[in-house]
């Protein structure tokens, strides 16, 4: 390891330390810690989107020490360090890349970035049916799909899983009609108004739209992000606009509002 992992895992170290350590960070436990962990990696999303690089610099910091911080906590559990999580990944990195790392004199060059792919998934397949085996529990192409996900990547993963077995629209028009149907059995639920069924409805009209996003190669937590900052910016320029007027929105009327936000929407 280089000094300045080194210096930051003994930091870290002396942090959980229970004498003389920090008592937040000596309280902390894995559950605790994860919201942050997920957090840092938006912040690097963020980062990158925005093109700061210095700022990435410093996200990177934070997500580094996240992960400094559960290894730190499972070293302590006797569980495995640092050193443990650095090597495991290297192992796997060597074991994916076979036409990389293999010895002098071995065949099994790949030519391009699709046969890359289709090596990598076929390594990582194995790697499942090898731990399903372990655990004696029948594999799933759906295995290793990680709960914590966003909701809209985890749905996209999903898809791509189950659409390597064939299972998959022919065409996006398709889905689009999917889409139609479910909208309709949503509608058909609004006058029962029971909480339960309308969620259920939701989960899967929203399941299409990213159905509908993969077919037309768009990852849709991207694409969501997108619309997020579009209707952020759009609805600041609402706000400035009606409070140059003398006017505050909420003392404005729908169709006044609904004014206001087709003007934003020419200008952001």
């Amino acid at each position: 390891m280089s000094e300045s992992f080194d210096r930051l895992v003994a930091i870290m170290a002396k942090l959980r330390d229970p004498d003389g350590g920090c008592p937040w960070d000596v309280e902390q436990t894995f559950r605790t810690i994860a919201p942050y962990t997920i957090e840092e990696a938006y912040e690097v999303a963020d980062a990158i989107e925005r093109g700061d690089m210095a700022d990435l610099r410093a996200e990177l910091g934070d997500l580094l020490l996240q992960v400094v911080f559960h290894a730190r906590m499972a070293e302590e559990d006797g569980h495995f360090d640092a050193d443990a999580v650095a090597d495991g990944i290297a192992d796997k990195m060597i074991k994916r890349h076979p036409h990389v790392f293999a010895a002098e004199g071995d065949s099994g060059a790949i030519d391009d970035a699709a046969a890359q792919t289709l090596a990598w998934e076929n390594q990582k397949a194995a790697e499942r049916a090898e731990r399903a085996a372990k655990h004696g529990r029948e594999p799933s192409i759906l295995d290793d799909v990680a709960v914590g996900l966003p909701a809209l990547t985890r749905a996209l993963k999903l898809q791509k899983r189950a659409a390597r077995v064939g299972f998959d629209w022919a065409d996006v028009r398709l889905v689009m009609e999917k889409h139609k149907e479910e909208l309709g059995e949503l509608e058909a639920e609004l006058d029962g108004a029971d909480p339960a069924r309308l969620a259920d409805e939701v989960g899967d009209l929203l399941f299409t739209c990213v159905n509908i996003a993969r077919q037309l190669g768009i990852d849709p937590e991207t694409a969501l992000r997108d619309g997020n900052a579009k209707f952020e910016r759009r609805f600041r320029q609402l706000e400035h606009d009606v409070k140059a007027s003398g006017r505050e929105p909420e003392a404005m009327s729908l169709d006044e509002l609904e004014e206001a936000w087709q003007d934003a929407k020419t200008r952001v």
